[in-house]
C-alpha cells in the first residue's frame, strides 16, 4: 500500500470540498426554478452526497493511526 501524502490529501479534500460547495449552490438555483428537471437535481443530489462520502473517508486518513 502506497503511504499516504497529507499535502496531496489536503489538496485534494479542498478541491471536493469546493465541488460540494458549487453542486449545493446549483441545486438550491435548480430547485427555485419552476421548471427545473427533477432528474437532474437527483443526479447533482447524488454526485454531492458521494463527494461528502469522499470528503469523510479523506479526512479520516489524515487521522493517525494509535496502536492499541
Amino acid at each position: 500500500m502506497d503511504p499516504i501524502n497529507p499535502s496531496e490529501v489536503v489538496s485534494r479534500l479542498a478541491a471536493l470540498r469546493r465541488e460540494h460547495r458549487d453542486l449545493d449552490a446549483e441545486i438550491e438555483q435548480r430547485v427555485a426554478d419552476l421548471q427545473a428537471d427533477e432528474l437532474t437535481v437527483k443526479r447533482l443530489k447524488k454526485r454531492k452526497l458521494w463527494l461528502k462520502d469522499c470528503i469523510a473517508r479523506l479526512e479520516s486518513a489524515l487521522i493517525p493511526d494509535e496502536p492499541a
